[in-house]
């Protein structure tokens, strides 16, 4: 009957986040009086830990990286995290799933604060079991935000299957020996969760529905 236990990603997977999180990085490039750019120079911070994209994107030390971040989290934690759309299509295939018994976990790097208010916000999360994020002092990985929701859930994990639009999502789940449906209509793209190695693509929301519901 298909995967029974099934791990999504929040940001590029179940809603749309680039405004708030491009409107947060622009934020603080002008508190620090960088050249602020466009919204669209930062997609590629979506869904990658933050830090790490500050040091690999514009060479900042690690110091660096947790300051900015703070000031980035100024405007994202009052108004960017609601500067978000949940992808069409998503609320009625989580209502599909659940109709079939099938277990639900948010598993994503976003901090859990910020990850379960987005979920209140836009009514999905009565159709999650857990929402894993990370602990915002740590450099939690996505395996590792797999593995709380894996051992907080007692999930069976021989009929679990991760569902993300980054290769860090595909590189989380089979580090967990789960397969990835990689989502392309997010910000990784075919290109990438191809090289990734994800085991199913899905370019849409119906096509992802049709892989689930098979």
């Amino acid at each position: 009957m298909g995967f029974q236990h099934i791990f999504f990603d929040l940001d590029g997977t179940l809603t749309d986040p680039a405004p708030g999180i491009t409107n947060a990085i622009i934020y603080a490039r002008k508190k620090w009086g960088l050249d602020p750019g466009e919204n669209k120079d930062y997609y590629k911070f979506i869904g990658p830990p933050m830090p790490k994209s500050y040091e690999e994107f514009w060479g900042f030390s690690p110091e660096d990286a947790r300051r900015f971040l703070a000031d980035y989290r100024e405007y994202f934690g009052d108004v960017g995290l609601f500067e978000n759309e949940v992808y069409p299509g998503i609320p009625a295939l989580l209502e599909d799933l659940k109709a079939q018994g099938r277990h639900l976990y948010v598993a994503t790097t976003k901090p859990t604060g910020f990850s379960l208010r987005i979920m209140e916000r836009f009514g999905l999360a009565p159709y999650f079991d857990i929402v894993s994020g990370s602990d915002p002092e740590k450099d939690d990985t996505k395996a590792d935000v797999i593995r709380f929701a894996r051992d907080t859930c007692a999930v069976d994990m021989s009929a679990a299957v991760m569902v993300g639009d980054r290769l860090y999502d595909v590189e989380g789940a089979h580090i967990c020996s789960i397969p990835c449906i990689g989502v392309s209509y997010g910000y990784g793209g075919r290109e990438e969760l191809t090289a990734a190695g994800a085991d199913y693509l899905a370019d849409t929301v119906e096509d992802l529905r049709r892989i689930l519901l098979a």
